[in-house]
């Protein structure tokens, strides 16, 4: 489905409801005679739809797309008995897992089916955002995982191994346990568990006290399995219960990984046909031992929508911040970003090693200046030839250098700066798309558009709602 006009709170005709769903008026009469979804009015001899019937109308025209029979979506839509939920289970179980688009619907099912409330296509607002999303085009592997419910905190359970590193147990903490919201309160409740509560040496000279064990896995929204020293090298990574631990996880239940903790991810299976990462150094081990995996060693962090995986120890600190990011928007991330003093954005993509991270010819040769005077100016057209002409060089080693320093050319850099600036000028204000596209430097809405569904997965005025509810 592709959005071609805004939708508004109105009611809209069922030509043009058909039209925004990317069907036919057929197609919605079809599901209105069986009582899948109805029309909010029938007035002047024509059906008319509000936005929680097309919210409906989306999550059974895109679950049909998969396969999901029709009886399956009526029994989400009607809230069915108690004792067709095992039946209702069970057939969204059976969803293509590998696919995108079905592990969306299916987490979308899901949360439809476990809702407290009444109608949830109509009154939850996780499902209204992943809906509104779907109207609109989004792609379905950012609506996997819906996020914190409205009811309370975003559940975290942080696995812990012997030898695990202390600095990867440490910033997990600092990034997820230090995102508040705009009153202050807490937005992730991030707990420990071992495999067996009780104390848990680290890779220093010190042990760590762990109350929890993997009960606690059973209720976590998201996973994070730390590193040890030992996973490229140990070929039993999931003995002693870590193996259990991860088949018993949910489907809905998102999972990280930091460093070479991807290694145990791939011998679960949990990686197999998806893109992944790990340290850079293990990357030959991995491809030996997981070619089912494709792996990518050159970028800082993965996301494959229900599992994430990040490259060294210090790529957690991005990953923890793309995963606040993506759950409660780039406002709260650099507020952390900030306090903990680490740079609030590095694209996933971003280069794991930087051979020249300090430019060594003498002061005033790198590009620090330059990329601060173009973060003040990105309302402008720059070219290769101006950027080069400040720093008083040819363009090759301007772009030598910005690839030396940030892992990237110059105009990659700057495009990555342009939507970042984007996503913080939709949270903080009520400037329209237009306004927004002007003072980032896009030059139109449609290219605001393009390039920042491209980046962030969804478009902007999507993004607007999910993360400042207007």
């Amino acid at each position: 489905m592709q959005l071609q006009a805004d939708l508004s709170e109105e009611l809209v005709p069922i030509d043009e409801a058909a039209r925004l769903l990317g069907t036919t008026t057929s197609a919605l009469r079809y599901f209105d005679e069986r009582g899948l979804v109805r029309p909010a009015v029938g007035a002047r001899g024509r059906r008319w739809y509000g936005r929680a019937e097309l919210r409906a109308l989306a999550l059974a025209r895109t679950a049909q797309q998969i396969g999901v029979p029709l009886d399956t979506v009526t029994g989400l839509l009607a809230r069915p008995l108690p004792d067709r939920c095992d039946e209702l289970t069970d057939r969204i179980g059976a969803l293509d897992r590998r696919s995108g688009r079905a592990r969306a619907v299916r987490a979308l099912l899901e949360h439809g089916r476990d809702c407290p409330s009444e109608a949830p296509v109509r009154d939850c607002p996780s499902m209204a955002v992943a809906l509104d999303g779907l109207l609109e085009g989004a792609p379905a592997e950012p609506l996997a995982h819906l996020g914190a419910g409205a009811g309370g905190q975003h559940e975290v359970a942080v696995i812990v191994r012997p030898g695990v590193r202390s600095m990867e147990l440490g910033l997990v903490h600092q990034i997820l346990g230090g995102a508040r919201s705009a009153c202050g309160a807490p937005l992730y409740r991030v707990r420990t568990c071992a495999l067996r509560a009780g104390p848990v040496r680290t890779d220093a000279d010190f042990a760590v006290a762990v109350e929890h064990g993997p009960e606690i896995l059973a209720t976590a929204d998201t996973v994070v399995l730390l590193g040890t020293n030992d996973d490229h090298q140990e070929p039993h990574v999931l003995d002693g219960g870590l193996g259990a631990a991860l088949a018993g996880l949910g489907p809905g239940t998102r999972i990280a990984s930091i460093c070479t903790a991807a290694f145990p991810l791939a011998a679960a299976g949990l990686l197999d046909g998806l893109r992944a990462t790990t340290h850079w150094l293990s990357a030959d081990d991995f491809r030996r031992r997981f070619p089912q995996v494709d792996l990518d060693p050159d970028v800082l962090y993965v996301d494959e929508g229900r599992v994430l995986t990040s490259a060294g120890e210090a790529s957690g600190i991005d990953l923890c911040l793309h995963l606040v990011r993506r759950d409660f928007g780039a406002a709260v991330a650099n507020e952390i970003a900030r306090r903990t003093v680490v740079p609030p954005y590095r694209e996933g993509g971003q280069a794991q090693y930087v051979a020249r991270p300090v430019t060594p010819e003498g002061a005033g040769t790198g590009t620090a200046a330059l990329r601060e005077w173009m973060l003040a100016h990105l309302d402008r057209a720059h070219s290769l030839d101006e950027l080069a002409g400040r720093l008083h060089v040819g363009v090759r080693t301007l772009t030598r250098r910005f690839r030396g320093e940030t892992g990237l050319s110059p105009l990659e850099w700057l495009l990555r700066q342009r939507v970042e600036r984007a996503r913080e000028l939709l949270e903080t204000t009520t400037l329209p798309v237009e306004g927004i596209a002007r003072r980032c430097g896009f030059g139109s809405a449609t290219a605001l558009r393009q390039h920042f569904t491209a980046q962030v997965g969804v478009a902007p005025r999507v993004y607007r709602r999910t993360f400042c509810g207007s």
